[in-house]
C-alpha cells in the first residue's frame, strides 16, 4: 500500500517539474527518433517457411521446440546463440539468410539479441532529473551506469514486474524501496520512469 505521504510528495514533485526547477543530472541529447530499432524473424524451415517467430528485442530464453533453419533480418545485426542467456555457440547475422546450416539440419537457437545496430542504442542514455528530500527522492529516468533501467529485464513488462524492478533500483541507491513508478516505451523497449524512492515503510 503506497503511503499517503509518498503520494502527496509525488504531487509536489509534479508541480516542481512543471515549474522547471528540477536539478538536471547527466543530461543527454534526446534520442534520435529516426533510428529504426532492430527487427528479425526466425523460421523453422529453410527458405523462410514453416513456423516463425518475430523478434524486436533481446530474448534471453526463446523456449523454441524446433531448430532454426532460416532468418529474415529487417534491420540490425543479430546474435543467435544455442543456449539461453546468450551462452554456447553463437552466430551473428545481418541479412536475410535462407539456410543457416545445411539442408538436413538447422541450428538450435535458444536466445537471440541485437548487436551494434549502426548507432542505434537499445539502452539509451538517461536524461534523469531528480529531487531529493529527507524521506524520499524522485527520479524521472532511473539509470545504472548512465543508461536507462529496463522496467522488466526478463519477460514482458507488467506493473508488478516494474514495481519489483523499481524497488530493487531504489535499494541500490540507498533507499528502502519505491512508493510509485511508471513505465515508458522508447524504441520498442520499456523503461522505468518517474520513480519515487522512499526511506520509510510503504
Amino acid at each position: 500500500m503506497k503511503s499517503a505521504y509518498a503520494l502527496s510528495w509525488l504531487a509536489a514533485v509534479a508541480v516542481t517539474v512543471g515549474a522547471g526547477s528540477l536539478a538536471t543530472v547527466n543530461a543527454q541529447p534526446p534520442e534520435d527518433k529516426m533510428y529504426r530499432p532492430p527487427e528479425a524473424t526466425i523460421y523453422r524451415d529453410a527458405g523462410f517457411r514453416g513456423p516463425a517467430v518475430f523478434v524486436g528485442e533481446a530474448k534471453p530464453n526463446l523456449g523454441l521446440a524446433w531448430p532454426v533453419n532460416s532468418v529474415r533480418v529487417a534491420s540490425g545485426r543479430w546474435e543467435l546463440c544455442e543456449r539461453t542467456r546468450y551462452r554456447g555457440n553463437c552466430r551473428t547475422v545481418d541479412r536475410d539468410t535462407p539456410m543457416l546450416n545445411n539442408i538436413l539440419r538447422g541450428l538450435t537457437i535458444q536466445s537471440i539479441r541485437p548487436v551494434d545496430h549502426g548507432g542505434w542504442n537499445p539502452y539509451p542514455p538517461a536524461n534523469d532529473q531528480s529531487v531529493r528530500g529527507n524521506f524520499a527522492e524522485f527520479h524521472t529516468q532511473p539509470s545504472t551506469g548512465n543508461t536507462r533501467v529496463p522496467a522488466c529485464p526478463q519477460g514482458s513488462a507488467t506493473a508488478s514486474c516494474a514495481a519489483r524492478t523499481a524497488d530493487n533500483w531504489c535499494r541500490s541507491i540507498g533507499w528502502n524501496g519505491s512508493a510509485r513508478e511508471h513505465m515508458e516505451t522508447v524504441g520498442g523497449r520499456v523503461y522505468l520512469a518517474d520513480v519515487l524512492c522512499v526511506r520509510s515503510a510503504y
